[in-house]
């Protein structure tokens, strides 16, 4: 597997990145996706040479201000600035403490998922393990085999589990993104998240090795995702994702309906009263 996570996601981004979006021309000719390294360069006040040696990893620790003019050129978000800040520091750069993940849940934390009843919400550690979730989230996914395993695992359910490719019709989206969940700040050098990471290259094979090699680790924190469920149809799900204080190591993912079939067919599955929550515009 690459471990240059720092020139994966500045190519990615610099992919991704329009010439119109810049202001600059896109010519008849431009084969390459989204900008040249020449035009970044420009845009970042920096040679054409030195991009390719941060996107090659022959550089892998520029100084705060190509950081911030890099930043700047790629249009990034204020949660991507700071994903390439922590890239820049190497491995174990950012948060990397050695201890296991969490599996506990704080009593306040508990209470909260007391409180959002019944919409359906999970609490996840940095593994992907469900750590505690809602009776409305049971009701959810309890079907779809998910909460399957001691504990249950988002990602192993995701690459390891037949079923998955059922329950997510946008299953190539979701492996995606468990990946980038996995691979958020400090992956391998977090000694659980590489256990994993083998665990999954032996059970998974190439669906997940090729994303580890080719995605950046950054998960879309909202978003919409759709699921086959087999008692009450095909749904259209928007979730938030609420990361609690670093001391937790934990992530809570609140679901909502996207649209009204979907509200009334979780009016259904979770008890709700009809009409006490209405849907989120996708």
């Amino acid at each position: 597997m690459s471990d240059n996570e720092l020139g994966l996601f500045l190519r990615t981004r610099r992919e991704a990145v329009t010439p119109a979006e810049v202001g600059l021309p896109a010519g008849p000719r431009r084969r390459t996706p989204g900008l040249r390294r020449a035009e970044l360069a420009t845009l970042a006040g920096v040679s054409v040479e030195y991009v390719t040696r941060l996107e090659q990893g022959r550089d892998r620790h520029p100084s705060a201000q190509v950081i911030s003019a890099l930043a700047d050129a790629l249009r990034l978000t204020t949660s991507e600035r700071v994903h390439l800040h922590r890239l820049t520091k190497g491995p174990g750069g950012g948060l990397c403490t050695g201890a296991a993940p969490a599996l506990t849940v704080r009593p306040t934390v508990r209470a909260l998922l007391d409180r959002l009843e019944p919409a359906p919400a999970v609490l996840l550690n940095r593994l992907g393990d469900l750590l505690g979730w809602t009776a409305g989230y049971e009701r959810l996914t309890e079907p779809l085999g998910l909460l399957e395993g001691t504990p249950p695992n988002l990602a192993r359910f995701v690459f390891g589990d037949r079923r998955a490719r059922d329950a997510f019709p946008d299953w190539d989206r979701v492996a995606d993104e468990q990946v980038a969940a996995l691979k958020h700040d400090p992956f391998l050098a977090d000694p659980h998240v590489a256990a994993l990471t083998n665990e999954l290259t032996v059970t998974a094979g190439a669906a997940f090795t090729d994303r580890v090699r080719t995605l950046p680790g950054l998960p879309a924190a909202t978003g919409v995702t759709r699921l086959a469920h087999p008692e009450a149809g095909a749904l259209r799900l928007a979730y938030e994702t609420l990361e609690l204080p670093a001391d937790d190591d934990q992530r809570l993912i609140v679901h909502l309906p996207a649209d009204e079939t979907t509200a009334t067919a979780l009016d259904r599955l979770t008890g709700r009263r009809p009409g006490a929550l209405r849907s989120v515009p996708a």
